[in-house]
Parts: C-alpha cells; structure tokens; sequence
C-alpha cells in the first residue's frame, strides 16, 4: 500500500511539475531547457506509472487521474498561491473516493 502511494505522489510530481515547467517556457517565457527539462520530467511519469502493480493499465491511468487533481489543488495553493476553495476540497475529496473505490474494491 505505501508503494503503491509513493508511486502515485512521484509520478504526480512528475507529471504536474513537467507540464508547469513547459508551461513556463511558453507561457512566461523562461529558457528553452526549462522546457526540455519539462519534457524530461514528464517522460519520467510514464515510467515511473508502469512499477504499479495493478494488471490493468486503463484502471491504474484512471486512478492517476482522481490523484493528480488532488496534487494539482495542492501545487497551485502551494506553488501559484490559489488558495483552494471548499469546492476544490470537496472535489478532491470525491476524486479520492473514486480512487479508492477503483483499486481496492473487491473483484472476483
């Protein structure tokens, strides 16, 4: 169980932190390695995906989705300085309901 969230927290910070440096690049206009460093951080998300170890690729993806939004309320609080509403709480909320649901229920 703690490998299984420390893989989705890495690969989260993978993932949101890539696409938020080449956001920076071509959005704020920082150096062209930031965006490459980006790429590289983003290229990592999908390697680091594959040492779950649920069978199904379409239930792990999705799962990785309920969690990066999660991640992503939490980077734009901590990073962009938006402070989460109760809404973007009780979503989040949802989203790890939905999480939970999809990779532990019990299936035959």
């Amino acid at each position: 169980m703690i490998y299984t969230i420390v893989l989705f927290l890495l690969a989260g910070l993978a993932e949101i932190g890539g696409g938020y440096l080449i956001w920076l690049w071509l959005r704020e206009s920082k150096p062209f390695y930031w965006g490459v460093g980006g790429g590289i951080a983003l290229a990592l998300y999908g390697v680091i995906a594959t040492f779950q170890t649920f069978p199904s690729f379409g239930r792990v993806y999705a799962a990785y989705g309920g969690v990066f939004i999660i991640l992503s309320v939490l980077w734009g609080w901590g990073i962009d300085k938006k402070t989460p509403d109760l809404y973007d709480w009780v979503g989040s909320g949802i989203c790890l309901i939905g999480v939970t649901v999809m990779l532990f229920a019990p299936r035959h």
